[in-house]
């Protein structure tokens, strides 16, 4: 008689063997418990690295182990000790950032709301405020004599040789108090009736202008205030190098009624009662919310509003077939004209390094059309460049600003297809690409103190590798810097002769390295993190393969998991891990953000699996027509590549078609839906952990981009949202999520699992995590998901 064991107790079982087998090798065992548990045990990575300003010495932070805290810790470099910076310390030691004077002898910064002043020569530090309220954005003004700040959105100067504190410009979001006010007709009507109220108006009207006309005289007095409005809020404002200009941005004051958040229970309360808390709305419940653009000249107090309305497109409705086949639709005889006004958001303002010019970055809430213009002293605007995208403008890839000689506009641009990085004259008008046209993407550009070189990086040779790169503005000519690979983000040192890099391999965390900024120079590892018995871990090392496509796609690029030992005669399980975000890239040469999931491949390679993590169309790295590819359709050019890796597990690396699943988080939750749903042929079981069910129930800044907005777009919602597709299931599938999530909501999940309760589905269960929001925190609630992860596997796919 054959028994067959419990799957609880046949999981256990394996991973008990596995240990064992390990350990008899002498490679540690990799065990579910030990993936999930406090990442501490891997070893923390410096975080936030930045040089010193002597460039002897670089910073970073470090979290204690057992704690959510972080030290600051300096690295000598010449004798590589490092050094936790005391509490006490802190004030006196470099900070990240901050603004140069003209010849780079010091720096004035911002640390913890208050402000400070460094003689990089001497290294005497000044502390310029100490306050209780947040002082930020400094910058040293014209000639290196004054510095400004601002408090709240109230902008001061001083004067580094006298201490002088002047106030620069005091908006003020209230009435202007002398601006002529509607009057009711019974106003109208005392005024003109009685002399005691005429007179009385009359002087406080005279005594308010002579308050006025003695201010403005008096040169030791505080400026005129500006009124901006009782019924406006301030977005952001940006003072001139000059401290002569200022461009203020801001929109109107929400009404009451306006905002439309959505209420998320809390089961697990102090107060043993369920309580709510307000969270997000949900896309398309709110009202765009237009931004107004003043250019202020402080020396005149004059307010120059700036005209938006002349900028091409601004007229046009790109969504004008949408909304006119849905009014078709939905009622022929009404003739209403639905045709929505552009709105339009600030995205960023930069000042030239002498307050010469100044450039605004603007972009339609409709998501189709980017603008890049400069002011002149009066506000016009004048546009320097546009980026129109049937689809959508991109999240990043929108840096700008101005080189050296304060004429010159460079940004990035996807206009070629690819992020590439552009010069254009503020004087012609005329436009350069400077960056080599090619298919990889150009991103964190940084001019240098000379304005000979930009520093970049960008995924040139390998779409998984990022670099640093230079080119020089005057001939084009691009030049590689490092040759590490995997993922490197750099700083330029002070003195612009040396980059710290903050660098990852697919199997080794984040480290800092140090290499002089030239081609050819060698990166010189200056930390070691990583734990030892992290390190004693033989690890998976996942093969970037370049999967077909039988959808009319560019190669698919993935990463592939190959259990050791591999027989081609054998025939072997799969698993298709899912990435989330959408537009996130995980198939390149770096540590993953998706780090447990890298260990658990490890586990399941050991098991006898092979696993494959694609970044099917919509992820990053590879350019804007991938990105779009997935306009007003989430779900179906996505599920055509998991196909095509199907296909080419199948072809390539022995797998049995029958026996492969599928599993991811949140976008990957997403698509696990989509692919049981919509092919259910294609898979053996799925995972959906923190999954979206129904876009019209995400966010806004997310969802409108791709799938416009329900009300105007409706089509795109039914044909995206796998809610609709649930009478598909027939393939075993595990749901996990967690009740506070405040980016998917909860509510995701208890609506499909009602929907599929009534189309008498049966091969589902739900697990739920009371405490727990999108990005799962406690140990515990890890190893539960993935325990149920891995029985899932084990019982469908073996």
């Amino acid at each position: 008689m054959v028994h067959r064991l419990k799957p609880r107790l046949a999981f256990l079982l394996v991973l008990l063997g596995t240990a064992g087998s390990l350990a008899a090798q002498g490679t540690p065992p990799v065990t579910l418990e030990r993936i999930m548990s406090d990442p501490d045990w891997i070893g923390n990575p410096p975080e936030d690295p930045y040089w010193g300003h002597d460039g002897r010495s670089v910073y970073y932070e470090r979290k204690r182990n057992g704690e959510e805290q972080k030290d600051l810790v300096r690295l000598d470099l010449e004798t590589g000790q490092s050094t936790i910076v005391q509490d006490k310390d802190r004030g006196a030691v470099d900070a990240r950032g901050g603004k140069f004077n003209e010849d780079h002898t010091q720096k004035v910064y911002e640390r913890r709301g208050d402000i400070y002043v460094k003689d990089l020569k001497t290294g005497a530090l000044r502390q310029i405020t100490r306050t209780g309220t947040r002082e930020e954005s400094p910058q040293f003004l014209v000639g290196g004599t004054r510095i400004s700040y601002r408090q709240g959105w109230n902008f001061y100067g001083v004067d580094l040789a006298t201490g002088l504190v002047t106030q620069v410009a005091d908006l003020r979001l209230e009435d202007d108090p002398a601006k002529e006010k509607d009057k009711s007709y019974l106003e109208e009507e005392q005024t003109r009736l009685f002399d005691v109220i005429r007179e009385k108006q009359e002087k406080e009207k005279k005594e308010r202008e002579e308050a006025q006309a003695e201010q403005k005289a008096d040169p030791t007095r505080a400026p005129l205030p500006w009124y901006l409005g009782k019924n406006v809020k301030i977005e952001t404002a940006a003072l001139s190098p000059s401290g002569r200009q200022l461009v203020v941005v801001t929109y109107p004051k929400p009404g009451s009624g306006d905002e439309k958040p959505t209420k998320l229970a809390q089961f697990i309360t102090e107060s043993g009662n369920v309580e709510t808390e307000e969270v997000r709305a949900k896309v398309g419940t709110e009202e765009p919310v237009p931004h107004a653009v003043a250019l202020f000249d402080l020396e005149k107090h004059e307010r120059h509003e700036v005209d938006l309305s002349g900028l091409p497109g601004i007229g046009e409705d790109p969504l004008a077939a949408l909304r006119k086949k849905k009014k078709d639709e939905k009622d022929t005889k009404d003739t209403k004209d639905e045709k929505k006004t552009r709105v339009v958001e600030v995205l960023g303002v930069a000042w030239s390094d002498d307050g010469g010019r100044v450039a605004v970055q603007l972009r339609a809430r409709d998501n189709k059309d980017r603008w890049i213009g400069t002011l002149d002293a009066k506000g016009k605007l004048t546009l320097r460049h546009r980026l129109t995208d049937p689809a959508w403008i991109n999240w990043g890839f929108n840096d700008f600003g101005w080189l050296r000689d304060g004429e010159t506009l460079w940004y990035l641009s996807e206009e070629s297809g690819y992020s590439q990085l552009y010069l254009v004259s503020n004087q012609t008008g005329k436009t350069r690409l400077l960056t080599p046209k090619g298919p990889y993407e150009v991103s964190d550009p940084v001019v240098d103190r000379e304005g000979r070189f930009i520093y970049y990086r960008a995924n040139h040779d390998h779409p998984g590798n990022y670099d640093i790169w230079r080119v020089e503005v005057a001939s084009g000519k691009a030049e590689q810097l490092t040759r590490v690979g995997g993922l490197t983000e750099a700083d330029l040192s002070p003195d612009e002769g040396r980059l710290l890099l903050l660098h990852s391999s697919a199997t080794r965390p984040d480290e800092l390295y140090v290499q002089d900024a030239r081609p050819g120079a060698e990166a010189r590892q200056v930390t070691n993190t990583r734990a030892p018995e992290f390190l004693a871990i033989q690890w998976s090392v996942p093969e970037i393969v370049a999967v077909p496509s039988k959808h009319g796609a560019a190669p698919i690029y993935s990463r592939v998991y190959t259990p050791q030992g591999f027989d081609p005669a054998k025939k072997y399980p799969a698993v298709l891990f899912v990435h989330g975000a959408g537009y996130l890239q995980n198939a390149h040469a770096g540590w993953s953000t998706y780090f447990r999931e890298f260990m658990f491949h490890t586990l399941l390679t050991q098991q006898g699996y092979v696993v494959l993590d694609m970044d099917y169309r919509a992820s990053s790295g590879y350019g804007r027509d991938w990105r779009t590819a997935i306009y007003r359709q989430m779900g179906y050019p996505e599920v055509e590549d998991l196909k095509d890796g199907v296909a080419w597990l199948v072809a390539n690396k022995s797998v049995d078609a029958k026996r492969v699943g599928v599993y991811g988080g949140s976008y990957g939750g997403f698509l696990t839906f989509m692919s049981l749903f919509r092919e259910p042929d294609l898979f053996a079981a799925g995972a959906a952990l923190r999954p979206v069910t129904d876009w019209a129930h995400y966010n806004h800044e997310y969802t409108s981009n791709i799938l416009n907005t329900p009300e105007t777009d409706p089509e795109a919602y039914l044909k995206s949202s796998p809610i609709e597709y649930a009478k598909g299931l027939n393939k075993p599938l595990l749901i996990c999520s967690g009740m506070l999530d405040d980016n998917v909501f909860f509510q995701d999940t208890v609506r499909l699992v009602q929907r599929l309760i009534e189309l008498e589905k049966q091969d589902f269960e739900t697990a739920i995590y009371p405490v727990e929001r999108h990005g799962f925190v406690r140990p515990s609630s890890w190893l539960d998901e993935y325990r149920r992860v891995y029985k899932l596997f084990e019982t469908h796919l073996k």
